[in-house]
């Protein structure tokens, strides 16, 4: 076990699945002997607001919260999070974001005009930037909702956890009817950060 502790922020819009794969991702390192410590923020997540969680891991944790400039990972699973919480990415820290955009109500309305070119904004700001197609490979799996669990894959290579077994996590955390499409979409998401 890595004794170095590590510091995990998920961050997304209400509705796609940043909780859960905060869980997952929580569960799994428990199983697997870390102390994990996860806070979970719902800013109107339920309407579509920012949800953010905080997942840290270690020998030994003390408290949930990551503070601005300690992330290890920053997974956004919005390209618009993903600008939001930069502040929060350490010197070395790396973005895992997915090449998706949800529209605000003020853009939606017309009052604001949604970034351009934000791809390129955020790997000039971080130079460890992996942009990932989850929304796109959920989709062609057969199940966008699937998307977070592509990211949480992506997250659990580049954690260098992938030598671990997830299926008994993912079994525990998400309902039997759907197990088998998070599996390939979890399986979908290493392959990607590969």
């Amino acid at each position: 076990m890595n004794s170095k502790g590590k510091n995990v922020l998920l961050v997304g819009v209400g509705g796609q699945g940043t909780i859960l794969a905060s869980r997952v991702l929580s569960e799994g390192l428990l199983a697997f002997g870390y102390d994990v410590k996860m806070s979970e923020i719902h800013g109107m997540a339920q309407r579509g607001g920012s949800v953010s969680t905080h997942v840290r891991y270690g020998e030994k944790v003390f408290s949930p919260v990551i503070s601005k400039g300690e992330a290890d990972i920053l997974v956004a699973f919005e390209k618009m999070e993903a600008l939001r919480w930069l502040p929060y990415i350490a010197r070395d820290g790396m973005l895992i974001v997915n090449n998706h955009e949800i529209f605000p109500m003020p853009v939606i309305l017309g009052q604001a005009e949604y970034p351009s070119q934000l791809e390129k904004t955020l790997s000039e700001a971080v130079p460890r930037c992996v942009v990932i197609e989850a929304a796109k490979e959920a989709k062609e799996i057969g199940d966008p909702r699937v998307m977070n669990m592509v990211l949480l894959g992506a997250v659990v290579k580049k954690l260098g956890l992938d030598e671990m077994s997830w299926e008994e996590t993912l079994k525990a955390c998400v309902p039997s009817a759907a197990f088998q499409v998070n599996v390939l979409a979890f399986e979908k998401g290493m392959n990607l950060a590969g």
